[in-house]
């Protein structure tokens, strides 16, 4: 008996945060997951199996993701100056194949694969690079003689265990935004994705890049400036190469949680005492990038818990929203600290990470969440990957538009047909003849006396990409009169005006 009360003040505790979270749910949020390839945190499991075990577990990722509602994922493509493709200028990862330089078992382009396997699912694809860092170690066995270390050794820096590009090279700054181009121009991509590693992690020692200041300071006094002009010129030497091979991609970073101390550093900054800063540590001036609009997009690593006295989550989150300048702001969600991190409280509380997500949909500016990273929400510590699917995102959500990229909706399908089969209904229609292509369609259902409301996205029961014009829906099984609508979105995710409407009387 005392049982099965504990279980019911659970339930009751947790009842009005299920309906909160429920009501809230809006038809536009990014729902993103990171998915690491360095040290095989995430994909593929291991280094060195078939290319048709790698191509199942990434496809069971992928599911999973989506019965979690989830509508894009982040893919390290370049971990350790190594890819993830083929024909580029950078080796195969040894993370991938077990061995630097060795291509897939059978032949496969990993790369094309994931983001058509994204795309099938509805899922936005971001392709996620490491601009600086070049090995993951300094172990000579895993490091090819044909690895750019090797062939151009100039142009790197040993600091801690690993290998770094000197970023005040002109030349390396060419080289890693030609890289980058070179995926933009040859693949799909939706976004290019940078994380937080920048200049390394301060340790004990300091960067050695006294002669590289002398050599190329470019008359900046400040080694400190210099190191994020070095920075910045990256940034924008990207920002304007993606914008100019292919206007539509976005550009984004996941920057350290803390910009800078507002009693410390700046009064700009945040009221936090952060140890490290993304500005006089890592020398990556995200707001200045925001308020120059080279990025699209910010998604602060906030692995922080409510009420933390050095960078409490709430302060952090009401910060970055005053401080996005008009891009889109995603939080990034620390689930790998859900229930692991033994010395604070708060992760083993259940209830912290809806607390996050209640938060983040409380706060201006703040468009989704990304979350690190994909191994840890399958784990599903604490429910949280159970509380996605039950309660937050128990319906769909369409990533949000950026219209400074494209304000312009595609035009709307026509001539849809719905017609009756054995275990649902068979919808098919035609793509408009003029105008923008088609990046994805999105089928609604209403019932028979319903208002045609395409903001409630609960309505929403399929979405499929550009190349399909046709949708089977397995649930709508019960006796009754259906209305369908169907419409398209661009690349930006503008979404066009409904199509025609077709009715549907579902007889047994």
């Amino acid at each position: 008996m005392k049982k099965h009360l504990s279980i019911c003040f659970l339930l009751l505790l947790c009842l009005p945060q299920v309906l909160l979270a429920q009501q809230e749910a809006p038809k536009r949020e990014l729902r993103a997951v990171w998915i690491a390839t360095v040290a095989n945190i995430d994909w593929p499991s291991q280094p060195g199996l078939s290319s048709v075990v790698q191509q199942e577990e990434f496809r069971y990722i992928l599911d999973e993701h989506q019965k979690s509602g989830m509508n894009a994922v982040v893919v390290q493509v370049r971990p350790t100056t190594d890819a993830f493709y083929p024909n580029g200028q950078e080796l195969w990862s040894h993370w991938l194949t077990g061995k630097q330089g060795q291509a897939p078992n059978p032949p496969y382009d990993p790369l094309k694969f994931q983001i058509d396997e994204a795309h099938k699912r509805g899922m936005e694809f971001h392709a996620w690079f490491n601009p600086y860092r070049a090995t993951f170690d300094t172990v000579s066995a895993n490091i090819s003689p044909k690895h750019i270390t090797r062939t151009k050794p100039e142009w790197f820096v040993k600091y801690g265990d690993k290998l770094y590009f000197k970023p005040g090279l002109p030349e390396v700054r060419e080289y890693i935004v030609g890289v980058i181009t070179e995926v933009v121009r040859r693949y799909d991509v939706d976004a290019v994705h940078f994380d937080d590693y920048f200049y390394p992690y301060p340790t004990k020692e300091p960067f050695p890049d006294d002669d590289d200041f002398a050599k190329y300071n470019n008359n900046i006094q400040d080694k400190d400036d210099w190191r994020r002009y070095n920075v910045d010129e990256v940034i924008q030497m990207l920002s304007d190469s993606i914008k100019s091979v292919k206007p539509y991609v976005k550009f984004g970073i996941s920057p350290f949680a803390v910009w800078r101390n507002k009693t410390v550093e700046d009064p700009r900054g945040s009221d936090t005492k952060g140890g490290l800063t993304n500005y006089d540590h890592l020398y990556a001036d995200v707001r200045g990038w925001l308020e120059k609009g080279w990025i699209d997009y910010s998604v602060p690593q906030l692995y922080f818990h409510i009420g933390f006295e050095v960078a409490d989550y709430a302060k952090l989150l009401d910060w970055w929203s005053k401080n996005s300048f008009g891009k889109h702001l995603y939080i990034g969600q620390g689930t790998y600290r859900v229930n692991s991190d033994a010395r604070y409280k708060a992760w083993h509380d259940p209830l912290e990470p809806g607390r996050q997500l209640r938060l983040n949909r409380s706060t201006p500016h703040v468009q989704g969440s990304v979350y690190f990273s994909s191994k840890s929400v399958m784990a599903n510590p604490n429910g949280v990957q159970d509380t996605l699917r039950e309660n937050y995102y128990r319906t769909p959500a369409l990533v949000p538009v950026m219209s400074w990229l494209d304000n312009t909706p595609p035009p709307a399908p026509s001539d849809l047909k719905a017609e009756q089969g054995f275990d649902g209904v068979h919808l098919r229609w035609k793509a408009a003849a003029n105008g923008e292509a088609a990046r994805y369609y999105v089928v609604y259902r209403f019932k028979k006396d319903e208002e045609i409301d395409l903001n409630n996205s609960s309505r929403i029961v399929g979405k499929v990409f550009g190349d399909q014009t046709s949708y089977f829906d397995k649930g709508a099984l019960e006796e009754g009169k259906y209305n369908y609508i169907v419409t398209a979105l661009d690349r930006v995710q503008n979404e066009s005006t409904p199509s025609a409407r077709v009715k549907l009387k579902w007889k047994d």
